[in-house]
């Protein structure tokens, strides 16, 4: 089991379904993108920068693209509860994919500067 898995073998088998379709979309996009733990939660590197996290908390799930994404997103996110470069959603009120593609685009864009 990698540290990804183990991470994920710790949240409750809802959320843990819900961060999976978030992990399964984000490999999609950009196959051989990089996994690793880092600030205690799965990270996605992409060129070896930082490209976007993801967690599960007790009462809601968060990605983290960053504050740029969040800021550019803000208005098409406003149904969901935003801090600086963190989006929470929860299993009532799920991230659309092509919402969390959005994201995911916009993160690669900073990246690729």
């Amino acid at each position: 089991m990698n540290e990804i898995e183990k991470y994920l073998s710790k949240i409750e088998p809802k959320q843990r379904a819900a961060l999976e379709r978030v992990r399964a979309l984000v490999i999609d996009m950009i196959p051989g993108i990089s996994e690793a733990i880092g600030y205690g939660m799965p990270v996605f590197k992409y060129k070896e920068q930082y490209l976007i996290g993801y967690a599960g908390f007790k009462n809601h799930m968060s990605v983290f693209p960053g504050a740029e994404p969040v800021e550019l997103m803000k208005d098409q996110l406003k149904d969901f509860k935003l801090s600086k470069g963190t989006v929470q959603f929860t299993l009532d009120h799920p991230l659309p994919d092509a919402t969390l593609r959005e994201i995911v685009s916009l993160c690669l864009g900073r990246v690729n500067r």
